[in-house]
C-alpha cells in the first residue's frame, strides 16, 4: 500500500513562506496517471484542495491559492514540496498531502478520487 507522510514546521510566522514536504513509500510519484496533491483543512471548517503536481511533473492550483503557491518535486526522494507564500492566520489549518489516479478528459481533468492521504499536520500560523 501507498504511504504519503508529511513533515516541516509546525509554526510559521505571518507574511513568511510555508513549506511543507509530503514522503511517500511503496509507490513512485512518476508512476503514469497519477496525481500528487495538497489538502488543507482549518480549524472547524471543510477540506480544501490547494494544488497538484503530475506524474509527468506539471502542476496546477487552486484559482484562489494559485498567486501564494508552488508544488515542487524531488523525483529521486521521491517527496514533493508545498510552498505557500505570504501566509496569515487564515492559513492556519491541518495540511495533508493525498495521491489521485486521473485522466484528461476532452481536456478536462478527470479525477477518480484521492485513495491515499497522509494523516496531516497542523501548521499553525502566528507572531
Amino acid at each position: 500500500q501507498v504511504q504519503l507522510q508529511e513533515s516541516g514546521p509546525g509554526l510559521v510566522k505571518p507574511s513568511q513562506t510555508l513549506s511543507l514536504t509530503c514522503t511517500v513509500s511503496r509507490g513512485s510519484i512518476t508512476t503514469n496517471y497519477y496525481y500528487w496533491s495538497w489538502i488543507r483543512q482549518p480549524p472547524g471548517k471543510g477540506l480544501e484542495w490547494i494544488g497538484y503536481i503530475a506524474y509527468s511533473g506539471s502542476t496546477y492550483y487552486s484559482p484562489s491559492l494559485k498567486s501564494r503557491t508552488s508544488i515542487s518535486r524531488d523525483t529521486s526522494k521521491n517527496q514533493f514540496t508545498l510552498q505557500l507564500s505570504s501566509v496569515t492566520p487564515e492559513d492556519t489549518a491541518v495540511y495533508y498531502c493525498a495521491r489521485e489516479g486521473g485522466e484528461v478528459v476532452a481536456g478536462i481533468f478527470r479525477g477518480y478520487g484521492m485513495d491515499y492521504w497522509g494523516k496531516g499536520t497542523l501548521v499553525t500560523v502566528s507572531s
